[in-house]
């Protein structure tokens, strides 16, 4: 893995911890020499991730549509900042980009980000890893929904398996290297989407 795209919110939350996690693993994406792609704000986890990434040396490259630019602040001291022009267009540069996804705590623009990730993996187009840093337990309610959904059949157990969770994101980055993606069946193609 060269490239992780991390997905988190434009706020820092409601715990100290959140902010400290996401700067230390900017600090460990740095130090494994994986550049961050991410979307280009200089606020909240956003921030802080690139931030950590930064202070030990390492390549941040932020997305960030151009209508976002004064609300979410860009941050100008940036490996490179990609300007777009759609917030869709965001998240297929950073798929493009990256080998990788792991998602920190954040609000509903970080829960769509995963699951359209997701969803693309689910469909064939991308085998890329996706995880999620479970820091103090926040997306603990989500993963149970999760087994709700296998539970009472919208969701393959096949399915579930491909997101990876750890409160470690030295066990989750481990697992995101042997990460093997399911095998689909064709039924779509990147062509059609």
């Amino acid at each position: 893995m060269k490239r992780i795209t991390v997905f988190c919110g434009s706020s820092m939350g409601a715990n100290k911890i959140y902010e400290q996690q996401a700067r230390r693993l900017g600090q460990k994406l740095a130090k494994e020499n994986i550049a961050l792609v991410y979307g280009g704000a200089n606020v909240g986890l956003m921030g802080a991730v690139a931030e950590g990434v930064l202070a030990e040396n390492g390549k941040a490259i932020g997305v960030l549509p151009v209508f976002l630019k004064s609300k979410e602040v860009a941050h100008q001291g940036l490996t490179e900042l990609i300007l777009v022009g759609t917030m869709h267009e965001r998240k297929t540069r950073m798929n493009d980009l990256s080998d990788g996804v792991i998602a920190l705590p954040g609000g509903f623009g970080t829960l769509e980000e995963l699951f359209e990730m997701l969803t693309w993996g689910q469909l064939g187009l991308h085998k890329k890893p996706i995880g999620i840093l479970n820091i103090q337990g926040f997306y603990t309610p989500l993963i149970n929904h999760l087994e709700t959904m296998v539970e009472n059949g919208f969701l393959k157990q096949v399915n579930r398996d491909m997101l990876l969770i750890s409160d470690d994101m030295d066990e989750l980055i481990l697992s995101m290297r042997d990460y093997k993606a399911p095998e689909v069946e064709k039924w779509i193609s990147r062509e059609t989407v």
